[in-house]
């Protein structure tokens, strides 16, 4: 990584529905989190900034059939105006969550900058419309929404509809495949799908040089990259909202990310879901510190 560093802590967690034991999701301590086991440090970044989050609720809109929309719209704003106000196109952007609705304000910032692609890395799609949303949160839609699915007032803030295009999205890692309608929205889609069989059988490094490729054929303007850390096996990051059994591993991890953090059109990367409540000791948070920081920086 040859280039300078901003993190952005999003600190955000009303895309999630928090469980009975909880009092709310935990992924909102993450930017702490990973300071405190030195992920900060080990990357010396630039600037930090940071973005405050309203107070948890669990508030269903009729609406748009979404918990907290408002909140999220009005978060997504700011969070918009932050990342541009300290854009630099020679600086790598690191932005920590959170859940996965931060990627709405990412979304809407990359617009106004231009044609970008985005490389989706997640243990599930996140493509669906609100109706077949069990939960309501925004976490498990937000790639619908930023693609154009859903209600307005969460697919067109600012008039920005379509944030990305379905074709120019690479969704990778889905390892939930046994429910057949929720697979088969995406499948429908013109987003470039990538489950987790067919992204073994396909290659890690193969599918990264397959999204590179489009980036460069289409003269986009930049591509960002979405890591949802439940795309990993349970066994080494099973500190997850959502757990699911099957994942790729730090080996693979390596193979698709760090030639994409190295290509110059990468705008940044956003990491998502790993909740510190549930690793309590740091056991999972240290390694995953430990591989993701040697990505960044090689």
């Amino acid at each position: 990584m040859k280039r300078e560093i901003n993190i952005f802590e999003f600190p955000f967690n009303l895309g999630l529905t928090k469980k009975e034991h909880e009092i709310e999701p935990g992924v909102r301590k993450l930017p702490d989190w990973l300071r405190k086991f030195g992920f900060h440090d080990k990357l010396s970044p630039r600037n930090t900034f940071r973005l405050e989050a309203p107070e948890y609720t669990m508030y269903f809109d009729e609406e748009t059939q979404v918990k907290n929309p408002d909140q999220i719209i009005e978060y997504a704003k700011r969070q918009s105006e932050l990342i541009l106000n300290n854009f630099n196109k020679d600086i790598f952007n690191i932005m920590i969550g959170g859940d996965c609705s931060i990627l709405i304000g990412a979304a809407v910032a990359l617009k106004k900058l231009g044609n970008f692609g985005l490389f989706y890395l997640d243990g599930h799609t996140d493509f669906i419309p609100p109706q077949l949303s069990p939960s309501g949160g925004v976490a498990g839609m937000d790639l619908a929404i930023v693609s154009g699915m859903g209600h307005e007032k969460l697919t067109n803030i600012e008039d920005l509809k379509p944030y990305f295009l379905e074709e120019n999205i690479f969704c990778v890692g889905n390892a939930e495949m046994d429910d057949e309608e929720y697979v088969d929205q995406i499948i429908n889609s013109d987003v470039h799908y990538y489950d987790l069989e067919n992204l073994r059988k396909n290659g890690f490094t193969k599918t990264t040089e397959d999204f590179l490729k489009m980036i460069q054929e289409k003269n986009l303007d930049g591509f960002f990259i979405h890591f949802d850390v439940d795309v990993l096996k349970d066994e080494i990051m099973p500190a997850v909202d959502s757990r699911m059994e099957d994942g790729i591993d730090y080996d693979n991890l390596k193979e698709i990310l760090i030639p994409l953090m190295k290509n110059n059109k990468c705008f940044g990367i956003e990491i998502t879901i790993l909740d510190p409540d549930y690793d309590k000791e740091g056991l999972y948070t240290r390694a995953f510190i430990e591989n993701l920081t040697q990505m960044i920086k090689n």
